[in-house]
């Protein structure tokens, strides 16, 4: 059964950051847009870029090594070289508190 556990805070992570967090032997690249928190797997399925280091624009994330881009509110694939959608993981605020379903 799924459970939503804490990842951090709404300190930790300012409008349009991104941060890698390590939770239950899953590593999860953290977003904020618009006021709202996203998580998606921090590995592109390309070739193993850490998403959390790539360039952000809008709601895409661009592969640092190989330019694939996600969408991180659902985490799938907006243009190639990836072919296949990252995992996407359900995000809630408890307090200040971020917390994703896993």
């Amino acid at each position: 059964m799924a459970s939503f556990v804490k990842v951090a805070t709404t300190g930790e992570l300012g409008p349009g950051q991104t941060k890698k967090v390590e939770v239950d032997g899953k590593t999860i690249a953290l977003f904020e847009i618009g006021g709202s928190y996203h998580a998606i797997d921090d590995t592109c399925t390309h070739e193993g870029g850490p998403l959390s280091e790539g360039e952000v624009e809008g709601n895409i994330v661009t592969c640092p090594w190989h330019g694939a881009q996600f969408n991180v509110t659902n985490g799938e694939v907006v243009r190639p070289p990836a072919e296949v959608s990252v995992s996407y993981y359900r995000s809630r605020v408890n307090g200040s508190d971020i917390e994703v379903e896993l």
